[in-house]
């Protein structure tokens, strides 16, 4: 019996809709773990799987020294393998659904201030490559976006003159983000850059993407991380930035300056409220000083 291992991908891009990065890391963590069921388990198809040899690859993984996140990242990969061979009649159970999930200590992310993104964001240079990337830091911060929908964002998905951006979030959701002053002032300065660097690209880029790199191509994820690293190198008291700290620092501090929780969820994407949550770090003193003002018995 196959494993069917090309059609739960072709599943997970065709159905779910995930994107590229997600679905490769799905893809590897599923290859993994045949690769152990096959030679170390002895399991000829997926009939063969039981819980007890999930346990034994996550003992596997356990013995490598790998961090328990990555450990939960391969049972939740293979938990959507399963339940997927499961609706297509090849096995009668989950066998990864009944295994507990390993518990990874919480980290709180990263809180920045925003002293210290201003001073990160005048620390780049004023020609083409610093507008580029203050106008792609102003909007990360701005609207709360992911990395990868930064990059992803075309053109005419930015209407300036209403500070709106339509956004292609995880599982192709589409919203509708405001953005300030600061944002919009930064792209109008970057797109005489844009426009300049777009008629000598050698092949045109899918659509019309509004950031590019200097050969006139769609700016990848892992350039945008090495420009924001870039940047955290000239600003002593940020180190370890990442552009999901940006994100973080976005519904913080909207959350700070009182924003409702759900309207905070609406902008970034989240389909869970309890994803949210995760973003509300607010410090104790600053906690106790809105309880002290609002609640009638403090």
């Amino acid at each position: 019996m196959p494993w069917r291992l090309e059609e739960f991908t072709a599943h997970l891009r065709d159905e779910r809709n995930l994107s590229p990065h997600t679905l490769r890391a799905y893809e590897r963590e599923v290859a993994q773990f045949l690769e152990f069921a096959r030679s170390e388990m002895g399991c000829r198809d997926p009939r063969g799987v039981s819980p007890n040899v999930v346990r034994a690859y996550l003992a596997h993984l356990h013995s490598r020294r790998l961090a328990r996140i990555s450990t939960q990242r391969a049972l939740a990969a293979l938990r959507t393998y399963f339940r997927f061979l499961g609706r297509e009649g090849v096995v009668d159970a989950n066998p990864a659904k009944v295994v507990p999930t390993p518990r990874a200590p919480r980290k709180l992310p990263e809180m920045v201030t925003a002293v210290q993104l201003g001073e990160l964001l005048e620390a780049l240079p004023a020609n083409p490559a610093g507008r580029r990337d203050r106008a792609a830091l102003e909007l990360l911060y701005a609207a709360g976006l992911r990395a990868g929908e930064l990059v992803g964002l075309d053109l005419d998905d930015v209407d300036l003159s209403r500070r709106l951006a339509r956004v292609r979030g995880k599982g192709g959701r589409e919203r509708l983000v405001p953005f300030g002053r600061e944002a919009e002032k930064a792209l109008r300065a970057y797109l005489p850059d844009r426009a300049a660097w777009r008629s000598h690209a050698r092949a045109p880029a899918a659509g019309e993407p509004l950031f590019v790199n200097q050969r006139g191509g769609r700016l990848a994820d892992r350039s945008l991380r090495r420009i924001l690293d870039a940047a955290v190198r000239e600003v002593a008291l940020m180190h370890h930035l990442h552009p999901h700290t940006l994100r973080h620092a976005f519904a913080t501090h909207l959350l700070e300056a009182g924003m409702d929780l759900r309207a905070i969820q609406e902008l970034l994407g989240h389909a869970s409220l309890s994803t949210t949550q995760r973003y509300t770090h607010l410090d104790l003193a600053h906690l106790m000083e809105t309880y002290s003002k609002a609640h009638p018995r403090a």
